[in-house]
């Protein structure tokens, strides 16, 4: 049955039937930006719209490569070659024409990062790759008056059970956690305030001697293998921490 014949409305019946009329206003009304839109951050803007987010910004420099296939969403034989945030950009709008999905093909970094006006979201997600652009971007969402969540690194792992959410300085067993809280400490920049992390301390070696070609336009420092049900189960995770502050401030 097509949208026009049914209203936009009915895409949501099954979310509304548990979260209830009032927290599916609150997901529409609420300004959402997240960076880096790969392994992670695709699966997360899926599972934030199909659950009836509808301002939404994505923010990537990437356009997409064959060896983003195995595991980015928007990703397919048919997409490579598109920048990523305007694949992605089309998939969220064919599932709801009525979203408002602002896509910015640029990287986060301190060239870039005075052009966004942190404090103007409700929610900050990180899903970023690079580890100088992830420090700085922690910091600043961090200081801003958005409630922020953050994406450890979810490659070389393939145990599903064990993806956990831990508050920033509790995450264990993560190499980019205790190296991103290193750096803090030795330049003695610290978050300004608490936020959640998804991670996994599984850390398994890359087994394999061929394919390690990387053909995305922005290059990587280390590149290592990865599994989409992993990084899709980090994505649908964050979108999950931020449905559920909605709901826990709504539903009081």
């Amino acid at each position: 049955m097509m949208l026009g014949m049914t209203g936009s409305k009915d895409i949501f019946n099954r979310t509304e039937l548990l979260l209830g009329t009032d927290v599916m206003e609150a997901l529409a009304s609420r300004r959402i930006i997240l960076f880096g839109i790969g392994g992670v951050g695709s699966w997360c803007a899926e599972g934030l719209v199909r659950s009836g987010v509808r301002d939404l910004t994505i923010v990537d420099p990437d356009e997409v490569s064959v060896t983003n296939i195995n595991r980015q969403l928007m990703a397919t034989t048919s997409t490579v070659g598109r920048p990523k945030v305007e694949a992605l950009r089309d998939r969220l709008l064919d599932i709801n024409p009525e979203a408002e999905i602002k896509a910015i093909r640029t990287i986060y970094d301190e060239t870039t990062a005075g052009e966004f006006d942190l404090d103007s979201y409700d929610y900050i997600i990180d899903a970023v790759d690079s580890l100088k652009d992830k420090i700085l971007l922690i910091l600043n969402a961090s200081a801003s008056k958005a409630v922020f969540f953050c994406s450890m690194g979810a490659a070389l792992k393939t145990d599903p059970r064990k993806v956990k959410v831990s508050e920033f300085w509790e995450v264990r067993g993560c190499p980019l956690g205790f190296i991103i809280r290193k750096k803090m400490r030795r330049a003695k920049t610290l978050p300004a305030k608490k936020f959640l992390c998804v991670y996994d301390d599984e850390v398994l070696p890359n087994r394999g001697t061929e394919g390690i070609i990387e053909t995305d336009s922005f290059k990587k420092a280390q590149i290592n293998g990865t599994t989409a049900p992993v990084t899709a189960i980090f994505g649908m995770t964050l979108a999950g921490l931020l449905i559920d502050d909605v709901y826990k401030k709504t539903v009081r």
